[in-house]
């Protein structure tokens, strides 16, 4: 018996059971359906394009895409100790103090910026900034980048020859700008929050981990949630949990694992063969996700990331790191970042650029690479376009439906053929145009409007920061309340991305992490106090557009 089961052992996951077990009174067990994180590219940077493909993730993949020409794309989803930080590219951003003030607005009271934030300073341990926006002694490294290609430089300066001003800290005052990604990193590797959180964690006698556990569904007695039924070696489990099962399984699985558990649209689950335990009909839906478009370019002048395909770069710069670990390995390869808005939008930035000094990360099915090139990435932060997560069977084994219905709504297209020829106007600017031989993707070819709409619905990716399963708030629509209780269901609540009403502007892997944090102290009665010297974001008064937008 346990106090507490917790699972999912990703980002949330990770900073939940670390933070429970702290309480040496209390029982914690994290169950997780892959792998420890054992493997050599979790931890080097520069590999993270390599384990988003392969045994670390659930291979998913999208439903076809109605406006997409019916493409059905591949959809990494961690399945590793770790979750999503152990095969991300280490991006650390929080999303804007809008954001979270919204959540307030869209039904979830004790979520604003103010109240947030504490959670974040808690976690982080940065090694440049501090208060009032960062913390210092988390177990959370963030880090500046150890090593920058000098393209990535040249672009930063281009977006500030194109009108954005430099910003040296997104999570900071201001999001809007250019400037370099600060990254989850210790030393030259990978602060996962496996890392992070369960190094010491584990070494406590009240925390069991255990890895290769897939949960089948959770156990509800008279209402009540009560322990977990899962496959441990092909071997079926129940454990039982005396004060509360918390679902950290992310924005597909999560929704999942309460439909197999009877909690969902009852007649959805009942066309499945599944008795309905309590019939909540927001459970999988308001699935929004970003949609990642890119732009290639052949670069002339220096060598990128790409020369390191070859095997004798590769040996050069694994020298290199294994004697000062620093170099093309320590890179993240994602540097350069950029928030900036579409044409008519005053508040809070509306779009967000990464820039890599490389090709190849990107799968794409058009344009001429010489082998030495760089990509910038773009996507819209609150795309307004809906899906749902579903099951395809009450077959636990079997993979769900995830449809997340992109260009949906056509302010989404609209606004993503804006973010393509803004970056192109960008990487057209003196500094980084000199070394830039052709944009091979989409090409100089690319100058109607229909050129450009047919380019975004070829190309556009998910992003891979789906949100909004187990949607938060107090409506008859929500899955779990503000405390992040499951409607209808004792001892049983949700704490991962699923829970967000909106995705936040920006990368998820930190405002999970938060998640995590906050779950603790919610379910351990505690609160921190906002910092009373935190001077908020800037960001639009009175705009109720910032809601909607």
């Amino acid at each position: 018996m346990y106090d507490y089961i917790i699972v999912g052992g990703g980002s949330a996951g990770c900073a939940l059971a670390s933070r429970l077990s702290e309480d040496e009174a209390v029982r914690v067990l994290l169950l997780e359906a892959g792998p420890r994180d054992w493997h050599p590219y979790i931890h080097l940077p520069v590999c993270y394009y390599k384990t988003t493909k392969g045994g670390l993730t659930w291979g998913f993949e999208l439903e076809p895409q109605t406006h997409q020409e019916g493409i059905t794309p591949a959809f990494a989803q961690a399945r590793v100790l770790g979750g999503g930080s152990s095969i991300n590219a280490q991006v650390y951003i929080r999303g804007s103090a809008a954001d979270y003030d919204n959540w307030v607005t869209m039904g979830c009271p004790g979520w604003s910026y103010e109240e947030v934030l504490p959670y974040f300073r808690r976690s982080e341990a940065n090694e440049s900034l501090s208060a009032p926006y960062h913390g210092t002694e988390g177990p959370l490294s963030v880090s500046d980048q150890r090593h920058t290609h000098p393209l990535t430089k040249a672009f930063t300066r281009a977006c500030q020859e194109f009108g954005m001003p430099f910003n040296g800290d997104f999570n900071g005052k201001d999001q809007a700008g250019a400037g370099l990604y600060q990254i989850t990193n210790r030393n030259g590797r990978r602060c996962s929050a496996a890392v992070a959180y369960l190094a010491r964690a584990r070494k406590r006698s009240n925390l069991t981990v255990r890895t290769a556990c897939a949960v089948r569904r959770i156990v509800i007695e008279r209402g009540r949630a009560v322990g977990v039924e899962y496959l441990d070696g092909g071997r079926g489990v129940t454990e039982r949990a005396d004060q509360a099962v918390i679902l950290s399984a992310g924005a597909i699985n999560s929704p999942k694992i309460l439909m197999l558990s009877g909690i969902g649209p009852a007649d959805h689950l009942t066309s499945h063969g599944i008795k309905p335990a309590f019939d909540l009909p927001g459970v999988g839906k308001n699935l929004h996700d970003h949609l990642d478009i890119f732009m290639m370019y052949n670069v002339h002048g220096l060598s990128t990331y790409d020369r390191y395909k070859k095997m004798h770069w590769q040996l050069v710069a694994g020298l290199q790191y294994a004697l000062f670990r620093n170099g093309p390995v320590s890179a993240n390869v994602v540097e350069g970042g950029a928030f900036w808005s579409t044409s008519g939008h005053l508040d809070t930035p509306n779009l967000q650029y990464h820039f890599l000094a490389g090709t190849g990360i990107e799968k794409v099915t058009s344009g001429t690479s010489t082998g030495n090139g760089c990509t910038l990435n773009a996507y819209l932060l609150h795309p307004l376009s809906r899906g749902q997560v579903t099951l395809r069977s009450a077959d636990p084994a079997a993979a769900p439906s995830i449809d997340p219905k992109f260009l949906d709504v056509q302010s989404d297209l609209d606004c993503t053929i804006e973010a393509v020829m803004i970056g192109q106007e960008i990487m057209a600017q003196p500094s980084i145009a000199k070394f830039i031989s052709n944009e091979f993707l989409p090409g100089p070819e690319l100058r109607s409007r229909a050129g450009y709409e047919a380019f975004v619905r070829s190309q556009a990716r998910s992003g891979y920061h789906p949100v909004g399963t187990c949607r938060m708030g107090l409506d008859e629509m929500a899955v779990v309340d503000p405390e992040l209780r499951v409607r209808g269901i004792e001892g049983l609540r949700v704490a991962d991305a699923s829970i967000m009403p909106r995705l936040v502007s920006g990368n998820t892997n930190a405002p999970s992490m938060m998640i995590g944090e906050k779950a603790a102290d919610l379910l351990r009665g505690n609160h921190i106090a906002s910092p009373s010297s935190v001077v908020p974001f800037e960001r639009a008064k009175n705009d109720p557009s910032a809601v909607h937008h």
